[in-house]
């Protein structure tokens, strides 16, 4: 494309979202909220938390295995009331099995737990040959009876072995999603559909749709975060950035746009809606983009970081047009990445870890966990501090297996939910400055962080 095509083509993007490439003071101010922050230590070491609160007030937590042992690695599961220590129910993914291979979990990691009070979770898991020198990707579709079950009473399964990668899982009622990238191949999202509460599983449209330029940029060229399904309008959505075409395809993962695709149809088809769209070769992928839908009134609240800033922006109608994108964090979070969020009620809530270096890429930085809160659709947010210590200097890579040793000991993401039962939020973070390997490297360990009343 040449530079007359370019413009053209960004100039006719800006007028899709009426100038919502203009970043808007969201005018933060420092909140009051406190927070309980609870070691969930482990021998092995975790990283890379997800969380999930059923409508009971029950909370479920996954957590990323640190360090290998061949005979008890996977990805660990606990659960238990909020305002409690949760209990740690063992390896949701140790019993998977494949002819002629050996299995191993923990790759990555969701949770969801769902209306029916099913637990339902997704992982990536590695499927080595015998002599342990070649591995598939894979994704699991995992199913426990209730939030509480030990992990040994859990259903697992692989539903995928053809090289996927970052997998998402949500639900609504019965019917639960599973989407991952197809990283052996295309790069495109698919997704897959439980009709009985993740026993069973089948194939249905893909995300990323044939939209002619709007989405023609995002094959082979996107970063996806999570799909979110909709109780109140029973609509399913999927969120991802995405680079410019014939620009960055399969060059560049400096993705500039954000996009979310909508489907009323079980995930059969998908129509893309633009949420943002920044100058070529902004990075708005560090790591992931997150969207979450409000249960009682079907509002959308995207976010995403810039490597800086964490924006913020909000739907009224299903996706369809979205707000001018506010800028969230401020000052001592200054540079702020890893943004989550979780709504309910009408209040929304983000969380990112904050350094006030000016770069994530300074040694001398140090970081800890912040959430910023809104009751007004983005109007205004009161930025928090969660963490009561910092949980990580120096550092923190965002190029995935390419980082340095020592700068990815987060991994690339954390997680907030809302417990319906009171409206207070639940953080389950990473922190590498709490325990030592033997050999005297930083163990990570993860961090549940609730709201006090």
């Amino acid at each position: 494309m040449n530079r007359k095509m370019l413009f053209r083509w960004l100039g006719a993007i800006v007028g899709l979202v009426s100038l919502a490439t203009v970043l808007a003071e969201a005018g933060t101010t420092t909140g009051s909220l406190t927070f309980s922050n609870t070691p969930l230590l482990r021998p092995e070491g975790e990283s890379e938390p997800a969380i999930s609160i059923a409508g009971d007030g029950t909370l479920a937590v996954t957590g990323l295995q640190w360090l290998f042992n061949p005979t008890f690695f996977g990805t660990h599961l606990w659960s238990g009331p909020f305002g409690s220590t949760p209990t740690f129910r063992g390896l949701i993914d140790a019993t998977l099995q494949k002819s002629g291979k050996q299995v191993f979990g923990s790759g990555d990691a969701d949770v969801d737990i769902g209306s029916t009070g099913v637990l339902h979770a997704t992982t990536l898991i590695f499927l080595i040959n015998p002599v342990f020198n070649r591995a598939q990707i894979g994704v699991s579709g995992i199913t426990c009876p209730t939030a509480t079950s030990s992990a040994s009473s859990c259903t697992a399964q692989i539903i995928d072995t053809a090289g996927a990668d970052r997998q998402w899982i949500t639900s609504d009622g019965a019917t639960v999603y599973i989407s991952y990238h197809d990283s052996a191949n295309s790069s495109l999202i698919h997704v897959q559909r439980s009709d009985d509460d993740g026993l069973n599983w089948h194939r249905v449209g893909d995300p990323v749709v044939g939209q002619g330029r709007f989405t023609g940029d995002a094959t082979f060229n996107n970063t996806q975060g999570p799909i979110v399904a909709d109780p109140f309008t029973h609509n399913v959505y999927a969120i991802y950035t995405a680079g410019e075409p014939s620009v960055q395809k399969g060059t560049s993962a400096a993705f500039n746009n954000v996009i979310v695709s909508r489907s009323t149809d079980g995930g059969l088809s998908w129509t893309a809606h633009l949420v943002f769209h920044a100058p070529l070769f902004t990075d708005l992928s560090n790591v992931f983009p997150a969207l979450a839908v409000d249960p009682t009134n079907g509002k959308l609240y995207a976010v995403w970081s810039d490597a800086h800033h964490v924006s913020f922006s909000t739907s009224s109608n299903q996706g369809t047009t979205w707000s001018f994108a506010a800028t969230v964090n401020l000052a001592p979070a200054s540079t702020a990445l890893f943004p989550w969020v979780a709504a309910y009620n009408d209040t929304v809530e983000v969380v990112y870890y904050g350094t006030t270096a000016a770069s994530k890429d300074d040694s001398s930085a140090v970081w800890n966990v912040y959430l910023a809160q809104t009751s007004n659709d983005g109007a205004s947010f009161a930025q928090s501090k969660v963490s009561n210590t910092s949980n990580h200097a120096g550092v923190i890579c965002t190029n995935g297996t390419g980082c340095a040793s020592g700068t990815r000991n987060l991994l690339d993401l954390f997680e907030v939910a809302i417990n319906p039962q009171n409206g207070r939020a639940a953080i389950i973070y990473t922190d590498d400055t709490i325990t030592k390997t033997s050999s005297g490297d930083p163990l990570p360990q993860i961090v549940l962080a609730q709201q006090n009343p």
